[in-house]
């Protein structure tokens, strides 16, 4: 009997827990602005837990000191740069030894028709050479067999040898969040509950700085579209002004922070704000 078909009869009772999770949500309520279009080249064959060869990037990508140029596309929401990865339930990425970079590391399964198979390829972004992955489409599905609902997200990486050899930055691209883990890994047939998605990369040392994790990672409900203000996946950003794009630029091989928040200005001269130091009077 398939492994991963074994642990769902043990994990009933814990799907049941999260029914009362599963909140109506309107799909049309997302911004798909956040998805670049293009990278549908080749596609990896509905499938649960597979992946691709090594595929070519189109340029060199210094990842933590070790030049890159292919990667293993992973049908559960990664890439690889070592060796392809099946692994269905997500793993801490603050320890892991693989080296991957995560817009969405869950369970995805493409199988059922309703759900769109996973596409990549080379393309271009503002004129910079470009490799994405789309879990896009329609919508990609969840195990076991599962397209309702569908998840909407992108990996893109961007050639930056404009600013210095080896240079890139990735992007992680969010439409659509309504499930965040498979049976397999305790979900209910919605896909809430359970071992949820954890979002981020490592370098596979455990070096300080060589790993991350977005706040929200393996938290049930913190990055659906319906999830709080604060972690939702299409509801904020990184170093971009798009909701539902986090942008990660690559220097000397490093992750750099993200840019400071600028600050406020402050009120113009004679806008009516208090500004006695004894405060309000009665």
């Amino acid at each position: 009997m398939n492994n991963k078909l074994s642990k769902i009869s043990s994990l009933v009772l814990i799907s049941s827990s999260v029914l009362l999770f599963d909140a109506y949500y309107n799909p049309n309520q997302a911004e798909a602005a956040a998805l670049r279009p293009g990278f549908t080249g080749n596609t990896l064959p509905r499938n649960d837990d597979l992946s691709t060869g090594l595929v070519n990037i189109g340029f060199t990508a210094n990842f933590f000191g070790v030049s890159r140029t292919q990667v293993y596309v992973n049908n559960n929401g990664n890439v690889t740069f070592d060796q392809a990865l099946s692994t269905y339930t997500p793993f801490d990425l603050n320890s892991t030894s693989r080296q991957i970079i995560a817009p969405f590391f869950a369970d995805v399964d493409t199988r059922n028709p309703a759900s769109s198979e996973v596409t990549y390829g080379q393309g271009s972004v503002d004129g910079r050479n470009a490799f994405g992955v789309n879990w896009n489409g329609a919508g990609v599905g969840f195990f076991n067999n599962r397209a309702n609902p569908l998840n909407k997200f992108q990996l893109v990486m961007i050639d930056r040898s404009d600013v210095g050899a080896g240079d890139f930055d990735f992007e992680f691209n969010y439409d659509q969040i309504l499930w965040e883990s498979g049976e397999a890994s305790g979900s209910n047939e919605r896909g809430l509950g359970g071992s949820s998605a954890r979002v981020g990369y490592a370098n596979g040392t455990g070096a300080p700085g060589t790993f991350f994790e977005l706040p929200g990672s393996a938290v049930n409900g913190a990055f659906l579209d319906n999830g709080p203000a604060d972690t939702r996946l299409i509801g904020n950003s990184r170093n971009s002004d798009l909701d539902g794009r986090y942008v990660f630029e690559v220097r000397n091989g490093q992750v750099q922070p993200p840019a400071p928040e600028p600050e406020p200005e402050p009120p113009a001269p004679g806008t009516g704000q208090n500004t006695s130091p004894i405060g309000n009077s009665n």
